[in-house]
């Protein structure tokens, strides 16, 4: 059974609670790609009067990561997971909504099928891409996801 944005979301009120909080939502996910959103405003906002980053990293990093759950979920079967890297670039001033796309179906799917066929851990690096509402690129994340047996 596929989970819905809204079970996602749900799962991050109990689960992530800052991020639930500070604005994340998971807006879109099918098995190619995980569209997360957060909005700008005076909860998570830094000194400049812009997001901070770290809000940012929570939007980022749930696009890749929802992304990794539905596919183990998918599979059935007992799978880790966790960050073990990640690296960013910031370009603009993230100020409105900011949407973190993730594209990576393909790399999770695969990452996720050598680990159960092999039974050996695997890494996968999984980017999202922040863009505001003009379509303008405000951050880029990267994050390294680990997946076991368990």
């Amino acid at each position: 059974m596929a989970l819905s944005t809204a079970q996602f979301n749900r799962f991050m009120f109990f689960k992530l609670p800052s991020a639930w909080w500070c604005g994340v939502r998971l807006i879109e996910i099918d098995a190619q790609k995980a569209i997360t959103s957060v909005k700008h405003r005076w909860v998570n906002q830094n000194p400049f009067k812009s997001m901070f980053w770290a809000v940012q990293g929570m939007a980022a990093e749930f696009s890749t990561g929802a992304l990794v759950i539905q596919e183990i979920r998918k599979s059935g079967k007992p799978v880790s997971m966790l960050v073990l890297n990640n690296k960013a670039n910031f370009s603009k001033k993230a100020t409105g909504r900011i949407q973190f796309v993730c594209n990576a179906g393909d790399k999770v799917s695969e990452a996720v099928s050598r680990t159960l066929s092999t039974g050996e851990g695997q890494t996968v690096w999984l980017e999202a891409i922040g863009t505001d509402r003009d379509g303008h690129i405000v951050s880029t994340f990267s994050f390294e996801w680990t997946l076991k047996l368990k």
